[in-house]
């Protein structure tokens, strides 16, 4: 089964994604990356009205450094804003017993929920994975899927996102209109020393970075999601018949 490994390389504008039976470009829509701002997307003051991408970066650190129980909590806290490279990047986790112990119910429910606006390579996991599972782990998905929902599913996570954008970007204008001005913006310095610059307020508060719907469309566009307003529910419980028998 090849592997999602969730890799968002900022400063690279790309996404890394280590499988030889997908590669990168069945699985991203690279034009979606054109004139993505890298200083701002990588600095702690996008980060800090981004606590989706926050909790990826960190998830993803954490995976690579083989700190696998912390990266199950940083991609399951990502989830419940939304982010659904996070949600994948969990259910395989747990499909596979990293950083814990292997759970293929929850792990086929929070591949479903990744696959919630249709992206095509979380669907085809989340088909793979019901294939996998027997009768009694399909009921117990019925029975346990629908509280997952209500935590992480896109009903209550985007606007659980959209209130600390806005929370954020009020503090950092200083105006609840969203009116920027002349104002510039300290991007603050990481780690590394980087992104310790000012910008304009009109290139850091670009649309597609604050505004919760175009945010979640520049999201959904990297992954080729062809619907993102779409929704995938569990489905209706399925009669299996024992072949054993």
């Amino acid at each position: 089964m090849g592997r999602v490994v969730l890799l968002l390389a900022l400063g690279a504008a790309q996404f890394a994604w280590p499988s030889a039976a997908s590669g990168v470009d069945c699985c991203l829509d690279k034009s979606a990356l054109r004139g993505i701002d890298a200083a701002i997307v990588q600095s702690p003051a996008f980060e800090d009205g981004h606590p989706d991408m926050r909790l990826r970066r960190l998830g993803t650190e954490a995976r690579a450094a083989g700190r696998l129980e912390h990266a199950r909590s940083f991609f399951r806290r990502a989830g419940r804003f939304g982010d659904k490279l996070s949600q994948a990047a969990y259910a395989e986790m747990l499909w596979e017993g990293e950083g814990g112990e292997a759970d293929p119910v929850l792990g086929y429910i929070w591949m479903d929920l990744a696959a919630e606006r249709g992206a095509p390579m979380f669907l085809a996991l989340r088909e793979r994975y019901w294939e996998a599972l027997d009768a009694r782990q399909r009921e117990q998905v019925l029975d346990q899927g629908r509280a997952v929902y209500a935590e992480y599913g896109d009903e209550v996570a985007l606007p659980r996102l959209a209130r600390v954008m806005r929370r954020v970007a009020n503090n950092v204008t200083g105006s609840r209109t969203g009116w920027v001005g002349t104002l510039e913006v300290y991007l603050g310095q990481d780690a590394d020393g980087a992104s310790d610059a000012l910008v304009r307020g009109d290139r850091f508060f670009a649309d597609r970075y604050w505004d919760p719907d175009a945010y979640r469309q520049w999201q959904d566009d990297l992954l080729l999601t062809p619907n993102p307003r779409g929704r995938v529910n569990l489905g209706e419980l399925e009669q299996v018949e024992d072949e054993s028998r």
